[in-house]
């Protein structure tokens, strides 16, 4: 069967903060110049948002500058920030306020948002339809079309083939997807994004890439208990008792509702560490349950984030395309966001794309994007914090904590050199037998569960019967390497009970067994296989979580 084919002037890969932000520009500037562009979004989502998590506590900078009347258009950011509070878990009993003064100033949050950025980009994902987009969820970008060195657009997945890769009835081909310029706004670690930051060697020259794994939950609470506008961070326990750094949150948005979240720096060391376990036994502290007690969990869901920073930026322009946002790693992990650096480098690729199109070039590479981005205060941003990923790694969270403080409170600039953090996250795992298994109690089902029940209502699904997206290099490594080395640490870094370590049929020793079904698409497992055999692809278009206002 042949393949459907359809031309745009510019593709846009990912409907997320940076694509939908990238088409809404690109459309304001031809309208404004009186220019025809036919510019298309494919989204893998069942539709705009469904794979969106974040936070999100949301710095409406990047959203100013695109639509500077967003409260009468009615964007969803309905919750100010009106407090700050950050905390220092000593155990799991006690915690300690810090005072605002010796708060690194990108942790205050005055002039803020506390949103659900899935709905925040259904509501953009109206906007760019309103400008004359052509937005197309339920659509996997599956391969890239490269010729002559050129990238040229992209195939979206087939549908309908099975396991075993027949095709089964009702089988549909991917279709070509052609463009002048293809940009790249896949989200953390995506799958495409990955392999052009290899083909194009994007990142030579750059310190690799950093991440962390945020699993977050959606809670009704007490009325009573319910603070709008309330911003809670704290770091420390459970964490610290395996050497591990990240950080949680707990935010308080309309309606009665919490987010709840721990994110988990994938640096660390210990295989038997459980990030879903450490978040479970997070919310037992007193200053969780003390909101979350007698509440409803509504929502559960997980994704990587990208943490390395500016020394970790990849080169974001390649001959026919742009890689944006979180697909290259614009996020501020000092600031704890990424949703208004992912948006304004969108904006930027708009604005290079729109020129490059202008002057009537077709797919040669936009060289002029980096003298852009290094003008913008997207630039300067990431920049200036540089050194608190690296720092946070190298010292923990006390003292990396306190090098961001000296930077930003009293230096008012970052230190005069740069820190560095070379070893990839896969690389720092130590040996299961060097290390202390950490005591998971068991879920009580009020305010810890268990993985399967979690992924029930992230309302996650895939359709039955076809080709796992999760693939081996090589299926034996898990067993006979990762399994004795480092007890297959996939069992526990994984948030939604994809990956088992079970007994053959036979009884005649251990398989591996994954579980495709339960993935929620976070890429932690691409991220953290201490050998590197995993790669995660696009499943059919649809499938996977369907996130309500996370």
């Amino acid at each position: 069967m042949e393949r459907e084919s359809m031309e745009f002037d510019v593709l846009i890969v990912g409907g997320g903060p940076a694509g939908l932000s990238a088409a809404c520009r690109v459309m304001q500037l031809a309208q404004e110049a009186g220019e025809e562009l036919t510019v298309c979004v494919v989204e893998k989502g069942s539709e705009i948002g469904a794979h969106i998590l974040a936070g999100t506590v949301f710095e409406p900078t990047a959203l100013n500058e695109l639509f500077p009347d967003w409260k009468e258009k009615g964007a969803p950011l309905n919750t100010p920030v009106t407090r700050d509070d950050i905390f220092l878990l000593k155990d799991q009993e006690k915690g300690t306020k810090i005072p605002n003064a010796f708060v690194p100033k990108n942790m205050h949050n005055h002039g803020n948002y506390i949103i659900s950025l899935g709905n925040l980009c259904r509501w953009l994902g109206e906007q760019a339809e309103a400008l004359g987009v052509e937005v197309y969820p339920g659509f996997a970008a599956a391969e890239t079309i490269i010729e002559d060195g050129q990238v040229k657009g992209i195939l979206t997945g087939d549908m309908g083939v099975a396991a075993d890769g027949s095709e089964k009835d009702g089988y549909m081909p991917g279709m070509e997807l052609r463009a002048k310029y293809t940009l790249f706004t896949e989200g953390c670690r995506g799958h495409l994004g990955k392999r052009l930051i290899k083909d194009f060697k994007l990142d030579e020259g750059k310190d690799p890439q950093h991440y962390g794994i945020g699993i977050k939950e959606l809670w009704d609470i007490d009325p009573a208990k319910h603070e709008p506008g309330l911003v809670v961070h704290t770091t420390g326990w459970p964490l610290t008792e395996t050497g591990s750094t990240g950080g949680s949150f707990l935010y308080h948005l309309e309606n009665g509702q919490v987010y709840v979240g721990l994110i988990a720096d994938l640096s660390y060391s210990n295989p038997h560490l459980s990030p879903f376990e450490e978040f479970q036994r997070l919310k037992t502290h007193p200053e969780f349950k003390q909101y979350l007690e007698g509440g409803k969990r509504v929502s559960y869901g997980a994704r990587a984030l990208t943490k390395g920073g500016y020394n970790a930026l990849p080169k974001m322009s390649f001959p026919g395309g742009l890689l944006l946002g979180c697909d290259a790693g614009t996020l501020n992990s000092s600031k704890i966001k990424g949703s208004h650096t992912a948006m304004k480098s969108g904006l930027l690729g708009a604005e290079a794309v729109f020129e490059a199109l202008k002057s009537g070039k077709n797919g040669e590479e936009i060289t002029s994007f980096a003298d852009r981005f290094e003008k913008s205060w997207l630039y300067k941003e990431l920049y200036d914090e540089r050194n608190f990923g690296p720092a946070m790694h190298k010292f923990g969270n006390f003292i990396g904590g306190a090098i961001a403080f000296f930077e930003q409170n009293i230096l008012r600039r970052s230190l005069p050199f740069t820190l560095r953090d070379l070893t990839p996250d896969y690389a720092a795992m130590k040996p299961a037998a060097d290390c202390k298994k950490p005591n998971y109690p068991k879920p009580d089902n009020k305010l810890t569960f268990d993985r399967l029940t979690s992924v029930f209502i992230s309302n996650t699904n895939h359709a039955e019967n076809q080709p796992v997206h999760l693939k081996l290099t090589d299926p034996d490594i898990p067993i006979n390497h990762n399994l004795p080395k480092y007890d297959e640490p996939a069992q526990r870094y994984c948030p939604a009970g994809v990956y088992e370590v079970v007994d053959k049929d036979d009884g005649s020793g251990k398989r591996f067994q994954i579980n495709a079904q339960n993935c929620v698409h976070c890429k932690t497992c691409d991220i953290k296989d201490p050998s590197q055999n995993i790669t995660w692809v696009t499943p059919e278009g649809g499938g996977g979580p369907n996130y309500p206002n996370m």
